[in-house]
């Protein structure tokens, strides 16, 4: 008993959760169809069962078969509510016989006795390419799938730029889109070089770039993808030109395999493009232009309010500006209001809020005018010109605000020092209250060039200034003479290696002190001798120190360091003595360099 109580009732719990959905009937268009192509047209009821099903007859176009039915149900349980929903598609299956737009007409059922009809729908037939199939055009892919792998050329794969209006007016909203066209499917798609937009300023529309859509272009039909869309308004009168880009693109087509089973294979291929450059005629802004015009051009609606009603001395109060429509309203400058010069005013806080919508940009301003009455009375703020260019009409547009008449009462009390200076003019602002009494001011002036201190501290500062250039100068030109900086700091890179070395003696790592005594040895003979190291050997060491006016005895022992250090690596280790002997000649060898004089060449 329990259990058939429960079975009723979620079965009722499902019907009315079904019965609370909502019946509907619309069209589900095709969305890109070839001429001689057959197409699907399908009419879907959603949460009804329905009779008596007339299709429409759609012009250009042939019906096949069909009505096509099929049911859907589903159902889900969400935090303790089951949900149901039930579809039935009517699918008619058409041949498009000819190029051009179509409107699909209403279709007709019966729901529960009651009729119920769809919504016209349109949708587009494209002729068919003249080097592709048109059933491979339509479904978006490529023409080549079982054939072999042909180049791609320049009219395969290409970018267009393209404008919504070849010639404008300053200011005014321009659509700029950048498309792919392609016959093949991409895998790879880099930009290489944008195109720049000079003299332009750019908002850009986010898009998401998919290579869906089918279109018709000089004779072929490809498969395109918006690459960017933005709205650009041109900052100057003449000829704007828009450079093209560069784009690196991997194309993936399909080659004919050979063998009993056949079939086909990707294949990559890489190419590069470029997109088209366009220009745009940017006519001046009609003359003479009207006073109180700032540079808004589009189409604007405005509005102003005071934020109380209640004014009162010393106490802040704003009025509120709110400019609406569609132009370049991110790039409009704050009106000026004029307020009673009774009113210290703030700096204007705009805020703007716009977004690419179709082909220009739609939003609003809303500036806030924060005042502070200094003086009781009635005041008046004066009613606003905002004037803006009409693109369309061509004109001029001019919308006033209203004026309002302000009665400001005391507010809080200022010192009495201030009150008697309001008293003056708050008017003139710039004339500020005369002060009395005794201020302090000097009687007499004592020069600095008439001290004991000047002239001495003259001649010091001019002999400091000389030295500073000498050693500038020096500084300059030792920085100028690589070879000779790199001489000139032979001995101090030399004393900081042989320092890292005995580092290393005293902590009795002997491999590394070995290694690190040769690298000095050799890093100095680099610098010394002006040759990298790669060029100095043991053989050529005696023939370069002798040109460099070293005796023989410094060669040698430079080369006997040289060999101690090399035949200790593969050696049993030396006595402390020998170590410290051989870290005493390399750095009485340097130091003796250190003291010739290089022999002129």
């Amino acid at each position: 008993m329990i259990r058939n109580l429960l079975v009723t009732l979620i079965l009722l719990t499902g019907i009315s959760a079904y019965a609370a959905s909502e019946v509907t009937f619309t069209t589900i268009p095709p969305r890109t169809v070839i001429e001689g192509n057959k197409f699907n047209i399908t009419f879907r009821l959603k949460n009804a069962e329905g009779n008596g099903f007339q299709a429409p007859e759609i012009e250009g176009c042939t019906l096949l078969y069909g009505p096509a039915v099929s049911t859907v149900y589903n159902s889900s349980y969400t935090n303790g509510k089951m949900e149901q929903s039930s579809s039935v598609d009517y699918s008619l299956t058409y041949r498009a016989d000819k190029a051009g737009t179509y409107t699909i007409g209403t279709a007709k059922i019966n729901v529960n006795g009651k009729p119920m009809t769809t919504k016209p729908a349109s949708f587009t037939v494209l002729p068919p390419g003249k080097d592709q199939r048109a059933d491979n055009a339509a479904s978006g892919r490529p023409s080549s799938g079982q054939q072999s792998t042909p180049k791609v050329s320049a009219d395969d794969v290409f970018v267009r730029i393209i404008l919504n209006k070849s010639q404008a007016y300053e200011q005014e909203a321009i659509l700029c889109t950048i498309k792919l066209y392609t016959t093949h499917s991409i895998s790879s798609f880099i930009p290489t070089v944008q195109p720049s937009f000079d003299g332009f300023v750019i908002e850009e529309k986010p898009i998401q770039s998919t290579l869906n859509d089918v279109e018709h272009y000089n004779g072929n039909n490809y498969m395109t993808a918006i690459l960017k869309q933005c709205v650009i308004f041109p900052q100057k009168a003449g000829k704007l030109t828009i450079n093209s880009g560069k784009y690196d693109v991997v194309v993936v087509q399909y080659e004919r395999l050979g063998g009993f089973w056949g079939g086909s294979r990707p294949v990559e291929q890489e190419l590069k493009t470029s997109s088209n450059s366009v220009s745009v005629t940017v006519n001046p802004l009609p003359q003479p232009q009207p006073e109180g015009f700032t540079g808004a051009v589009g189409n604007f609606t405005i509005d102003s309010r005071l934020s109380t009603n209640v004014f009162k001395t010393n106490e802040a109060a704003s009025l509120i500006y709110d400019i609406k429509g569609t132009g370049n309203i991110k790039y409009i400058k704050e009106p000026v209001i004029d307020f009673p010069t009774e009113f210290e005013q703030y700096q204007p806080q705009a805020d703007v809020t716009a977004n690419v919508a179709g082909s220009s940009v739609t939003g609003s301003m809303t500036i806030d005018y924060t005042f502070i009455p200094q003086s009781v009375g009635n005041f008046s703020i004066g009613a606003d010109r905002f004037v803006y260019f009409n693109p369309e009409t061509k004109k001029y547009v001019t919308l006033t605000t209203p004026s309002y008449n302000v009665k400001v009462a005391q507010g809080v009390a200022v010192a009495s020092g201030a009150v008697s200076k309001q008293g003056i003019s708050s008017k003139n602002t710039d004339i500020l209250h005369i002060k009395m009494g005794d201020l302090g001011l000097q009687k007499t002036q004592t020069y600095y060039y008439r001290s004991w201190w000047y002239w001495p501290a003259y001649i010091v500062l001019a002999i400091l200034l000389a030295t500073i250039v000498w050693m500038y100068s020096k500084q300059v030109k030792l920085n100028a003479d690589i070879s000779g900086r790199r001489l000139a700091n032979a001995n101090k890179v030399a004393r900081r290696r042989l320092n890292t070395a005995k580092k290393f003696m005293n902590s009795h790592d002997n491999e590394k002190f070995y290694e690190e005594l040769l690298r000095a040895t050799w890093g100095y003979l680099s610098d010394k001798l002006q040759l990298p190291a790669s060029q100095l050997t043991r053989d050529n060491i005696a023939q370069e120190l002798s040109a460099y006016g070293a005796p023989e005895s410094l060669s040698t022992s430079f080369i006997d360091i040289i060999d101690e250090c090399e035949m200790t690596r593969y050696t049993p280790d030396k006595s402390n003595e020998q170590i410290e002997k051989l870290f005493t000649s390399a750095s009485s060898a340097m130091k003796e360099m250190e003291g010739i004089k290089r022999a002129k060449r």
